[in-house]
């Protein structure tokens, strides 16, 4: 643990500084007597900081390596655990502290020989946008970070924007690195994704911003990084090895020899992020690679005149250079395309310049324009773009307990470029696209025509087959997306049937023409039949991946529109509906959405455009998301019915939790006979400014949760006291025949409706409880991050702050402790009722406008609609 100064420890109690260190390293940095290169780790939403252990060991098995030629100090920041991905009320605090850090960081170093002015930063998830939000600060010297690498961090909008602090956070962010990009040109990021095995945070989130200077920034998804070519789950980011050996080599290669900190120089900070997390050539990093070089060594020379070439070694102790002249080729091919299996970092492909003879002793090394793959790493060449060369050269050196294969062909572009069209979603899996490859070459390129959308999702299978049953090389097959990188690789057996997923993490930009391409490293002589489908279950997963984050929205519209249609009935009949059959009576789509439709079609016209801003109104959502390529006309609906059957699913667990804790709680604690009484009496306008008090001076989500469980409780007592009527009316039902009397007169028949009466009007009442309670329910589960956050925080600060939502609770505090003693008697008789029971349909139509992206404002729609039901009781 790093000491801290006095004032920022007192100001900061929750957090801490460790510096990592393991064995003889450890013992020997006790003292801080530092001359590494600092390295900043910030753990992400609940993350810890040990987290840091991944890339600080490896790190340190690297410099053992080198004898401690360079070496990294790795330190890392305990926020405590805070859930900053729900709760953004402490992310300025946590910004802060980071700057703090970076500035004693920099002093442990002071007056060494080799000492850095600025600090490497890796962040995990919201880590990452704590990192760039240091540039938004006033105080903050941009020079402090040179380097900065995020993981799985969501840089475009929160994953769950649930209260206004974290959406306010990210719009200042973001705007400050749009609007101030010249200042960021000396500040390298990287931001890698975890692909789609990475369920919290989707890789279309983790996209930096485009800037003007695309030479500043990067962003990959962890299934396009050479050498570890697999997506990761949210957590295993953080110590996939494959990725931990990707950033520490990177890390090695940003060295200055001269200052022995990472480079100042911006464009070799990039050539070499792309070196190792986009193009990997299977070599080993040079900043200026020779161009030219000799070819050396008693190795037999091979002249190769035809176009296509295979050639295995195994115990071969001779060298070999194999001669490909290019001068019989031009004319008929347009590109050479060379492949090896040999998978070491040394030279292996040249080009001869201007050479008459069969000999080549200077040439062009090649080597650098090579790419590396699973099992071979491979060279394409358009011939053109190489006039002067006159031979391609091949060296195979001795082979001497080594297996491997290389070959090379000579090719026309259009003879091994296909298109396949895409089938359309609404094919359903029903229809295929397909096409079939005689393959008597090594490469094949399939481009997938109108694969531009992120709702289009497929399934490709790639048969092969093979003539002969001698042992293969396995095939490769590399599904890649030219916008972005966010490729995708698959090694396969051949023969064999591979299944593969086709879908994006990112629209297609406007203006780019480019198309995605499904790229076959093929084995010669082999048949390949690729089969296209749409997957309507994965269309689906394409949905809830981008859009399952406004679900709640969905499904509190539903329980408002079925709010509002209970009060409906109540005014219309005197009779409160059931739940259940009220939700699909009431909840329409055709109610909601084409409003919100023509509202986003409008938006695209500038005088309407105008005229909404002039009325101060926030822009729809929809607008925003189809602005990103993120919506498309049928999700809105496919949405509203997952939210329909979420809400009906969970009134039916609803009610039946209640009759069950009802149960119970009267099997343990016989409540009391509930009394009716006045709405507002001096002991609940007591409890009612208690509660205020405790929003005021505590947390404002402790007062909704006390006012819940009290309204609960009351809800249970409700629910006992029915139980009860019905008995008593079932048994004087049964009691309806009387002896008569003396006189010989029959009692009054009258006598048990009362009875009745009472019975269907606690009904009543119970289920417009049930139905406050529900919605109620949503306010507490979208406000209980800040509770969580409260009550882990306790020990530091009685009072939150920020709170979003203490002005809220005060409000709803004053709403539920008059509803959870109203009933539907006094409802009825208001002249309010008819607006009351008409309002939850326009505020659910403007919480779906407003809502999506903006979740915090659910509980103000639903606040509102209580006020008005308030109102009746009382007017």
């Amino acid at each position: 643990k790093i000491k801290l100064p006095k004032k920022t420890a007192r100001r900061y109690p929750a957090y801490e500084l460790y510096l990592y260190g393991e064995g003889n390293y450890a013992e020997e940095n006790k003292n801080l007597l530092l001359t590494g290169i600092p390295v900043l780790f910030l753990p992400g939403n609940a993350g810890s900081y040990k987290q840091v252990r991944s890339l600080g060991s490896i790190a340190l098995r690297k410099a053992e390596d080198i004898d401690f030629k360079y070496h990294f100090n790795f330190f890392s920041v305990n926020f405590n655990e805070e859930l900053v991905a729900l709760y953004g009320g402490s992310l300025q605090r946590q910004t802060k502290f980071v700057h703090e850090c970076i500035k004693v960081i920099l002093k442990l170093y002071k007056d060494r020989e080799f000492a850095p002015t600025s600090v490497a930063i890796v962040g995990h998830s919201m880590g990452g946008l704590v990192a760039r939000a240091l540039l938004t600060l006033k105080n903050f010297k941009p020079e402090l970070i040179n380097l900065l690498i995020t993981q799985a961090t969501p840089h475009v909008a929160p994953v769950m924007p649930l209260d206004k602090y974290l959406t306010d956070f990210y719009t200042a962010v973001n705007n400050h690195w749009i609007l101030k990009a010249q200042d960021l040109r000396n500040l390298t990021t990287l931001s890698v994704a975890g692909g789609f095995r990475d369920y919290q945070v989707r890789s279309g989130l983790t996209f930096l911003p485009r800037l003007s200077q695309h030479d500043s920034a990067l962003s990959v998804v962890s299934s396009a990084v050479p050498r570890a070519w697999a997506s990761t789950d949210h957590l295993s980011i953080v110590w996939c090895k494959e990725l931990i050996l990707a950033t520490i080599r990177a890390f090695f290669d940003l060295i200055d020899e001269n200052t022995r900190q990472i480079t100042e120089d911006p464009k070799k900070r990039m050539s070499v992020l792309n070196h190792h997390f986009v193009r990997h050539p299977a070599k080993i990093f040079e900043e200026n690679p020779e161009v030219l070089t000799e070819l050396i060594g008693a190795f037999m020379w091979i002249t190769v005149k035809a176009s296509k070439w295979t050639y295995s070694v195994y115990n071969d102790s001779d060298g070999k250079y194999f001669t490909f002249p290019l001068a019989s080729h031009r004319k008929s091919y347009s590109h050479v395309y060379c492949e090896n299996s040999m998978l070491d970092t040394s030279s292996w492909i040249y080009g001869c310049i201007n050479s008459n003879s069969s000999v080549c002793l200077k040439a062009m090394d090649l080597s650098w324009r090579a790419e590396l793959l699973p099992t071979i790493k491979t060279v394409m060449l358009k011939l053109e773009d190489y006039p002067s060369l006159s031979h391609i050269v091949i060296q195979v050196p001795p082979g001497v307990g080594n297996k491997y294969a290389l070959g090379c062909e000579f090719f026309k572009e259009d003879s091994r470029t296909v298109q396949l069209p895409v089938t359309h979603i609404f094919s359903f899996g029903l229809s295929s696209s397909k096409i079939l490859l005689n393959s008597t070459g090594l490469f094949y390129n399939v481009q997938l025509q109108h694969f531009n959308q992120i709702y289009q999702a497929f399934k490709i299978y790639i048969e092969s087959h093979c003539q002969s049953l001698k042992e293969r090389k396995p095939s490769v097959y590399r599904l890649g997306i030219p916008w972005s990188h966010e490729d995708s690789v698959i090694v396969a057996k051949v023969p064999s049937l591979t299944e593969i997923s086709a879908k994006l993490h990112i629209a297609q930009p406007q203006g780019d023409s480019r198309v995605p391409e499904l790229n076959i490293y093929s084995s010669s002589d082999c048949q390949y039949e690729v089969i296209l489908k749409t997957s309507l279950l994965q269309v689906l997963g394409q949905i809830i991946r981008f859009h399952a984050g406004a679900l709640p929205v969905y499904i509190v519209s539903n329980l408002l529109l079925t709010y509002g249609g209970q009060l409906s009935t109540l005014r219309s009949t005197g009779q409160c509906s059931d739940f259940s059959l009220e939700l699909v009576r009431t909840a329409k789509p055709y109610k909601v959405e084409p409003l919100i439709s023509i509202v986003v079609f409008l938006q695209g016209f500038n005088w309407f455009r105008e005229m909404w801003e002039s009325l101060s109104l926030p822009e729809v959502d929809a607008a925003v998301l189809s602005s990103q390529d993120a919506w498309f006309p049928l999700v809105s609906l496919i949405l509203f019915l997952f939210g329909t059957g979420i809400a009906y699913w969970s009134g039916v667990f609803f009610s039946t939790s209640l009759r069950l804790f009802s149960s119970v709680w009267l099997t343990l604690i016989r409540p009391p006979v509930l009394q009716k009484d006045k709405l507002i009496t001096p002991r609940r306008l007591c409890g009612m400014f208690s509660l205020a008090l405790v929003s005021w001076t505590t947390c404002g989500a402790f007062a909704i949760l006390i006012i819940y469980l009290q309204y609960l409780f009351k809800v249970l007592t409700i629910l006992n006291d029915s139980d009860h009527s019905k008995e008593t009316s079932q048994n004087s039902s049964i009691d309806t025949v009387k002896p008569q009397n003396p006189m010989g007169s029959v009692p009054e028949a009258t006598q048990p409706l009362p009875n009745c009466t009472k019975t269907a009007e606690a009904l009543n009442s119970l289920r417009m409880h049930v139905t406050i309670l529900h919605l109620f329910t949503w306010i507490v589960l979208l406000n209980l991050p800040s509770l969580i956050y409260w009550l882990k925080n306790l020990r530091y600060n009685v009072r939150l702050d920020p709170d979003p939502c203490r002005f809220t609770a005060i409000l709803i505090v004053g709403i539920l402790e008059i509803l959870m003693n109203s009933s539907t008697a006094e409802v009825k008789s208001s002249k309010l009722l008819k607006i009351a029971a008409k309002v939850p349909l326009p505020l659910s139509v403007a919480m779906l406008a407003f809502g999506r992206l903006h979740l915090y404002r659910l509980p103000h729609f639903i606040t509102f609609s209580l006020l008005l039901h308030v109102l009746c009781c009382v007017m």
